[in-house]
């Protein structure tokens, strides 16, 4: 299992919503740049990277920093947030970004994700984020009544590369993954799911790892890694021996004092 980095993007800088909800954003830092770097020294392998106002406009909107994270750091990225065409698609990937998430694009134009799993087979990636199991597209502004179980199982022929499975409710809330519903997505549409949304500590990391026998092959990991609750070594080396031990709540505990 890969333990993933988040950094979103807003105005230039690197911050965290709680719940999607913009209106409660702190930023964490005014260069994502360094961010970036910060989570290489540490260890990351791969970073999650979404553009919240790319998401709200409907196109790029931090394209530069994005390719600037990219070229310093050297790491595979995994970019999400307002790709909606296929040149937007071609522009990042020529970029050197790993992996674009496909994620409102998924609800509404079935077709353009279907032929960017076609053209670029392996670096399409379903963003499919949910409130009480329903998705959220539009930067999770618009709510719909679609299951997201019922999305995920509509590409599970198209051969995207994984899909980042987003709680709302949990994400930005340090409150625990929602391991049910992740577990029961990957085994619904049999396609990697990556979980994301309400990691709290290495205690988190742990509850994951059997979820590896359904196709849960990655956690992105937000707020716990900024506030300092979860230490991104730890997390990485837990998910390389596959257990975390059973201290993991009193290291937990400890990170975050």
């Amino acid at each position: 299992m890969v333990v993933i980095p988040a950094i979103d993007l807003r105005e230039g800088r690197c911050v965290r919503l709680l719940q999607g909800d913009f209106q409660q954003s702190t930023v964490y830092s005014d260069n994502p740049s360094q961010m970036a770097l910060q989570w290489k020294r540490q260890g990351a392998e791969r970073l999650h990277v979404v553009d919240l106002d790319g998401s709200l406009k409907g196109a790029p909107c931090h394209e530069r920093v994005i390719n600037t994270i990219v070229k310093e750091t050297g790491l595979p990225v995994q970019v999400g947030g307002g790709i909606r065409t296929m040149a937007t698609v071609e522009a990042y990937l020529a970029m050197g970004v790993r992996w674009v998430i496909l994620g409102t694009s998924a609800f509404r134009d079935p077709a353009f994700v279907r032929e960017a799993c076609r053209r670029f087979p392996g670096q399409v990636i379903l963003g499919i984020d949910a409130l009480a199991g329903k998705l959220a597209v539009q930067g999770w502004m618009e709510k719909t009544q679609e299951r997201a179980v019922d999305l995920a199982r509509r590409f599970s022929g198209d051969g995207p590369a994984a899909i980042v499975y987003t709680d709302i409710q949990r994400d930005g809330t340090q409150s625990g993954v929602n391991l049910a519903s992740t577990g029961e997505l990957a085994e619904a549409a049999g396609i990697p799911v990556i979980a994301s949304g309400g990691v709290a500590g290495l205690s988190d990391i742990e509850r994951l790892l059997p979820l590896e026998e359904k196709g849960v092959v990655g956690a992105v990991v937000g707020k716990a890694l900024y506030t300092g609750a979860l230490s991104l070594e730890a997390a990485i080396a837990c998910s390389r021996r596959n257990r975390c031990g059973t201290n993991a709540g009193d290291r937990d505990r400890k990170a975050s004092r």
